[in-house]
């Protein structure tokens, strides 16, 4: 891989987080194909197996790899330094990096609690911050924060990731509004079931599932996400019907229904 881009092809760059498997590195293969050189980024060092991969397939475009953890409150500050360092111009920002599992709040460590709020909101923020100003002086630019539906499920075991994902989602609103008049497009992209293994359910159920259009494939997810993104529109869940309906019946349940669903252990 290339340390250093040729200049012509510096005005055409995504930058993908969280880019060495699942829903990231669909999004990294969806936007190659659209013509974007890349910037994957990823706390594992197979970050750099997938550039290859990807400058193999698509030999015309520049894919650089980089090893980055984003789970501390520089990391964006210096991602950005390094584009900077580089220069390249990000066109597109897909903050995709997260963690995730379902557990009690304070059954989690205080590493990973620090960890999942500086992941999911101080470092995507940040980044919308810094890349958004050159986009807004630029009038051009594409955002697509990875929201969830479980924004929208103050519930038991989701506590923490519910919460971050319900700030990003909010953030992302307000940052729509604040510079679509520059031509800079915003969108929040909220998942409800993919297909990555994150959820550690049985092969038989996911099948059912995909066959039910309730879980969509990373590949979907992104394809649907960057159209929407790229169209302008603000948000758009995948897939939607089915997680509409869940997320609002989940909103109609009182507290005390879900105490005591909590004290029967169904939940």
């Amino acid at each position: 891989m290339k340390s250093q881009v040729n200049k012509s092809l510096k005005e055409h760059f995504a930058l993908v987080t969280g880019a060495s498997s699942g829903i990231g590195l669909a999004f990294a293969k969806d936007l190659a194909k659209r013509g974007y050189n890349l910037l994957i980024v990823s706390n594992e060092e197979a970050i750099n197996d997938r550039a290859r991969e990807l400058q193999t397939a698509y030999p015309n475009l520049e894919i650089i790899g980089l090893v980055q953890d984003l789970g501390h409150e520089s990391s964006a500050q210096e991602l950005y330094d390094y584009v900077k360092k580089q220069g390249l111009e990000i066109e597109v920002l897909v903050n995709n990096a997260g963690v995730y599992h379902d557990k009690d709040i304070l059954d989690d460590s205080q590493g990973f609690t620090s960890l999942i709020l500086t992941l999911h909101m101080y470092t995507p923020a940040m980044l919308c911050y810094l890349f958004g100003k050159d986009m807004r002086e630029r009038e051009k630019g594409y955002i697509l924060n990875v929201c969830s539906v479980t924004s929208k499920m103050a519930a038991q075991r989701l506590g923490t990731y519910g919460s971050t994902k319900a700030f990003l989602n909010n953030f992302t609103r307000a940052l729509h509004i604040e510079l679509r008049k520059y031509h800079v497009n915003v969108t929040n992209v909220s998942p409800g079931a993919v297909d990555t293994g994150l959820y550690d359910i049985k092969p038989w159920m996911t099948k059912l599932g995909k066959c039910l259009g309730i879980i969509v494939s990373p590949e979907t997810l992104a394809r649907r996400g960057l159209n929407a993104m790229f169209r302008g529109t603000y948000k758009v869940t995948v897939p939607a019907i089915f997680w509409h309906c869940l997320t609002f019946i989940i909103q109609l349940i009182p507290v005390g229904l879900l105490r005591l669903i909590r004290r029967i252990r169904l939940f």
